[in-house]
């Protein structure tokens, strides 16, 4: 059965868990791990120019193998995607979602955390500034992811990558569990392929 190859896209909502899965499945792979985020956001949470962000990208992503984590489709698509070899989604419940982000947010906060080397994380405005919220933003691209996998899924450009789909933290886990360790020949193992949904 076919593999998921050596250069993997994950994806979904904020605080799903991509950059997690995608590191763990980088280390399995043996293959780099990319971070979008850590490529597009610059200090004091400014926002690197397209073109700025699309160069590190190229780069990042110029070897054979890597496995990315983040979204920011409608800037670097046409640059990761046709390359891809499979594309994994993170379609957790939004109750869920919502918990991570100010777990995250709370956690981040209290310990100062350094994000990417430039950055550090405030929690109140996701409760008071409805512009900067995160859960705002999570109940936002909630909707906006779940209404165009069945058009990402089905567009003739990507018929030659493999889609998985997972809606619950357990069962990403059963699937990164079941994958064999050679990377070579990762089997295909239980998921939400595009032809299951």
């Amino acid at each position: 059965m076919a593999g998921i190859g050596r250069r993997v896209i994950v994806i979904g909502n904020t605080s799903a868990g991509k950059s997690t899965l995608a590191e763990r499945l980088a280390g399995r792979l043996g293959v780099p791990f990319v971070e979008l985020d850590a490529l597009f956001w610059k200090p004091g949470w400014v926002e690197a120019e397209d073109e700025e962000f699309r160069t590190r990208v190229r780069d990042a992503t110029a070897g054979d193998a890597w496995v990315i984590a983040g979204n920011y489709n409608t800037r670097t698509q046409d640059i990761t995607w046709p390359r891809a070899e499979t594309i994994i989604y993170l379609d957790y419940p939004l109750p869920l979602v919502l918990w991570r982000v100010l777990n995250r947010s709370w956690r981040r906060w209290r310990s100062r955390e350094l994000l990417w080397g430039t950055n550090r994380e405030s929690f109140w405005k996701h409760l008071t500034s409805w512009d900067d919220s995160l859960l705002v933003f999570a109940v936002q691209a909630q909707r906006k992811h779940r209404q165009r996998w069945p058009e990402l899924v089905s567009d003739p450009r990507w018929s030659q990558t493999r889609f998985l789909r997972f809606c619950s933290p357990a069962e990403t886990q059963r699937w990164f569990e079941s994958l064999r360790p050679e990377a070579s020949d990762l089997s295909e193992a239980p998921g939400r392929t595009a032809a299951a949904e």
